[in-house]
Formats: C-alpha cells, structure tokens, sequence
C-alpha cells in the first residue's frame, strides 16, 4: 500500500521532502489527481498530497496580480477573477473529463506544472509566460523563490520558465504568482462554413492564417472537420452537417463589431461565414479549449502535436492512412489533436515519424497505463538536449525523489 503525506503547510512540505531525501524514498506529487495520467507512470513510493494547500492567498485587480497555493481550484480562482471582470488570459483548460477524471477538479499547480494553456495561446501566451513568481522546495529539501507580485519584476534568471512545464520533476511549488488581465467586454466567432463534402483541412488552415494575418486582432482560430463539429453542443454548429472553421474576436463592442465584418468579408471568399455571439462563442471555445470532442471515448488514444500549422493537414493524414482515428486543429493550424484507436504503441512510430518530417513536437496525452510505460510519451530529446535535462534534474533533485520518469525514464 502506498504511504500518503499530506502537508498542511510550506514548512510541512520541506519536512517531507528532507525525510524523503534522507530516506530515499521516491515521491508522487499530487494535488487534485485530475492531471495524475499526464505523462509516464511516476514510481514514487510514497505520496505527496498538496491538497491542504488550497486558497487564494492575494489578489488585487488593479495590479493584475494573483497569488495562490498550489491546489486552488482553477474554478475557484475563475470565479475570483469574474467577480472583477478579470480573466486568466492564457485559457487553462479543463482536461478532466478527457483524461478520466471530473470536470472542474484542476488546480492552478497542476496547470502551471503541465504549462497547459488554451485557445488564446496564439494571443496570450502559455502559462509559463504568465507566471510572474513561486514559491518552492526543491528535491534537495530547500526552500527557494523566484519572481514576485508585480507585472515588471526582473531579478536575473527566470526559474519560473523552467518550472512550468517541468512536471513536478524539479520542485514542489506552495505560493504561485500569476498574472490576470482584463476580461473582454464582448466575443464573437465568425465561423466559415465549408459546403462541400470533404475534411476541409488544407482549405481551413488557409483560412486561418489568411484571418491571423490580417491586422484585425484575432484571439482563437480553430478546425474542426465535419464529423467534429457534429459533436458540438452549439446547435448550430452542430446541425451544419459541415466541416467549420471558427474565427474569434474579442474587445470592445464597436471594435469586435467592425473587426467581425471585415473578416467575414475577407473570410467570405472561401465559402458562407455565419457569426456566434457572446454564450454561443463562449461554450464553442470551451469545447475546443477543453477538448471535449474526444472526452467520451476514453478508451481512444489521444495525442497533441505541436507542428507549422502549414503542414498540419499532411501530418494528419500521414498518421490516420494506417491509424484509424479522428483530429481537429487548434491555434490556427499549430496545434492537432489526435484521438486514435488504440493499439500497443499507440501508433507512436507513425506519429514520430511524420511530425519529425516537419520539425514538430509530440506528446502522447491518453493512454493506459501500460501503454505509457512502454512508449515515450513525450517528444525524445536529441543527446545534447537530454544531457541539459540531466543536469537541470541533478541541480535541483540530485536524489531523484520528486516524480521521478514522470518525463523522461530514469530522470
């Protein structure tokens, strides 16, 4: 049975990873599980519980600022942010349901941890780039900080890069310092509706980049093929019976008003365009956003790749030529997801190989447990690359306690 620690504190928290380190004893960082199946399988002997660490410790709108520990619910801190008309304006998603788990159980340490961003990303942003400090105690038992509470801080070498995205590989983070942003006054989403039978997805990345392009301040642009956007809960995008391409605009009304035209007239060369206005755009983006498209097939694997959005339609069909499967894309043409039937390697060779071909980034999001102990799940570093991971891991865990082969095996 694994042991479970459930610090209540930041000095509970360096406790127990002193005594993991003076015990050698390999930890499983967790705060509300929702991200638990994110990467390979950790072979961390005991627990490491973060959920008492909860709560919005600062937050003054009008610094932009937010401070809050590890396991406070993205709802929580949302629902904080609305309340002065602010926003996340990186768009965490909401990956719960599509890896097994509840819908609204994320937390802001798990977002920040995954560097997980949505749809304005191509605006705003990762989260990496909107996290202003932390707090945290490395894998040497140390307490440590980076950053602070303002918008303009310099203070030499910015840890907070290297920590988001590092898994909870290199420290467990108790105080994170984001920035928030205004929320728009109005959003709308021009949708090109494209007639004829077919995916669309050359013609769609076309599209989007001729609307990204443009002078008229897009914040979202997506594709999803016919089969997709059938799965809406959009009514009226789920009734098209057509491959759509959607389009966002955010601002001021007069502003998104003006910008929505000139795309449509624009945007109106390829095929009909329709507008969704505020609720209807809303869940649109959420869909996209928390890739509900592929929450109800558990079973099907999912892979996000990270490629040129011109070459995202042939990536796309190299893989799906010999993998049954599905895909829509996201930040305009730069991101596809990939949800396909599952097999043992879950198609990794194919996906590997076609996404190389082009300079792009994999990473296996959904499979069994199994299947992630035996495939790499994210993209294999070339040797001078790996060699820098090592040491970054030596640096700030040299015992190897904290989610150890949470990333890469062996570190």
């Amino acid at each position: 049975m694994v042991e479970t620690l459930r610090p209540e504190s930041t000095i509970g928290v360096l406790d127990a990873v002193k005594w993991a380190v003076a015990e050698e004893t390999p930890l499983d960082v967790i705060g509300a599980g929702s991200k638990a199946v994110l990467g390979r399988s950790v072979s961390g002997e005991c627990r490491l519980d973060l959920s008492a660490l909860s709560g919005i410790e600062a937050y003054e709108p009008n610094e932009l600022v937010l401070v809050a520990k590890p396991a406070t619910l993205i709802s929580e801190i949302e629902h904080a942010l609305a309340e002065n008309n602010q926003q996340m304006a990186f768009e965490p998603a909401d990956l719960g349901p599509l890896l097994g788990s509840a819908a609204s159980t994320g937390t802001i340490g798990g977002t920040i941890a995954c560097n997980i961003a949505g749809p304005r990303r191509i605006k705003a942003g990762a989260a990496r780039d909107n996290l202003l400090g932390f707090h945290a105690v490395s894998g040497r038992g140390e307490n440590f900080k980076s950053g602070g509470r303002v918008v303009k801080n310099v203070t030499g070498f910015d840890l907070s890069k290297l920590m988001a995205g590092s898994y909870g590989t290199l420290a467990v983070m108790t105080e994170i310092t984001i920035k928030v942003l205004p929320a728009p006054e109005k959003t709308r989403t021009v949708l090109i509706m494209w007639q004829a039978e077919g995916d669309h997805d050359d013609d769609g990345v076309a599209a989007m980049t001729d609307a990204l392009t443009s002078s008229h301040e897009v914040s979202a642009a997506a594709h999803l093929p016919a089969w997709i956007a059938a799965r809406s809960a959009v009514d009226y995008v789920s009734g098209s019976s057509v491959a759509i391409t959607a389009v966002r605009v955010e601002g001021s009304e007069p502003s998104v008003a003006y910008r929505c035209n000139e795309l449509k007239t624009l945007l109106g060369s390829y095929a009909p365009v329709e507008e969704l206005h505020s609720k209807n755009s809303a869940e649109l983006w959420r869909e996209v956003r928390d890739v509900a498209y592929f929450s109800e097939s558990i079973k099907r694997q999912v892979w996000r790749l990270s490629i040129p959005p011109a070459s995202g339609p042939r990536v796309a069909r190299a893989v799906l030529k010999d993998n049954p499967g599905e895909v829509f894309y996201d930040w305009g043409g730069g991101l596809i997801w990939l949800a396909l039937d599952p097999n043992d390697d879950a198609g990794e060779s194919v996906v590997r190989a076609a996404t190389a071909a082009v300079g792009g980034y994999a990473f296996l999001i959904r499979a069994a447990e199994e299947v992630r102990t035996r495939v790499p799940v994210f993209q294999p570093q070339p040797e001078a690359l790996a060699a820098i991971t090592r040491r970054v891991k030596e640096g700030f865990d040299p015992n190897g306690v904290l989610n150890p082969g949470r990333m890469y095996e062996g570190l």
